[in-house]
């Protein structure tokens, strides 16, 4: 099988990492390196992963760590650091995250060639749905996904995604459930080294896809539930401002 790698960047994630090591523990697929990139946690973030990895025999997880902080500069040393170790297929999910079971099933046959039984993607961008765990009621979760869909509509009208260079339409694929193959990764430059509240590196590197390629798309089947502590923190409403190119930014906004 081609060979597979799973990023995760994490900071100050000792209260909630267990719960994305568990779901990363229980893929269906389990043919895949796991690197974590520790970026600056003053907690037992780090600890905990390699005592889980030890205590599970998971020889092929390991965590290194990135000083410059960002979940850009994080992401990029992650994948920059699996491609170098030989991964030609790359996932990325968040520490505050549960990858569905099948996610990185879903991913290797998103990105693996159609001649090898694939779909042939050189990116894709998954679904992402809110955690059941985190105290939100249905209705905010049902608002909370329906808002991510109605984001990437806006986004294919949104004037700095649409550009005579683009091959293809505006994907939204947000950082904690995407996959790229290596060689597109190296090609659009990776994730840009940037701060969470500089700049959205997710759709910068999608951006950059855009002008490289048509063979990308959003796929239903790659799941990841993802966290709404923001939103626990902040309100639905400034969470979705927040997304929108932050036009709501408070002054603390590494959410635990």
């Amino acid at each position: 099988m081609t060979s597979l790698a799973v990023v995760v960047p994490m900071l100050n994630e000792a209260g909630g990492v267990h719960a994305t090591l568990e779901a990363l523990a229980a893929q269906r697929d389990s043919d895949f390196d796991a690197v974590f990139v520790d970026n600056g946690s003053t907690d037992a973030t780090v600890a905990i992963v390699e005592d889980f990895a030890a205590a599970r025999g998971l020889g092929r997880w390991r965590v290194i760590h990135e000083p410059v902080k960002g979940t850009g500069a994080a992401a990029d040393t992650g994948m920059r650091a699996a491609i170098a170790a030989g991964a030609v297929l790359l996932a990325r999910t968040d520490a505050d995250c549960l990858p569905r079971e099948d996610w990185t099933a879903a991913v290797r046959r998103s990105l693996t060639p159609r001649a090898e039984g694939g779909l042939g993607l050189r990116l894709v961008g998954g679904e992402l749905v809110p955690r059941r765990d985190e105290g939100l009621g249905l209705p905010t979760r049902a608002v909370l996904r329906g808002a991510v869909h109605l984001a990437e509509a806006f986004g294919r009208v949104r004037p700095g995604n649409r550009d005579p260079g683009y091959l293809g339409p505006y994907l939204m694929a947000a950082g904690c459930n995407v996959g790229i193959t290596a060689e597109l990764y190296l090609a659009a430059g990776g994730f840009p080294r940037t701060r969470i509240e500089d700049l959205h590196e997710d759709r910068a590197l999608v951006n950059a896809v855009r002008r490289l390629t048509r063979d990308y798309a959003r796929r239903r089947d790659v799941v990841v539930h993802g966290s709404s502590r923001r939103v626990r923190a902040w309100g639905l409403a400034k969470t979705l401002l927040w997304y929108k190119d932050h036009a709501y930014r408070p002054e603390h906004v590494d959410i635990r």
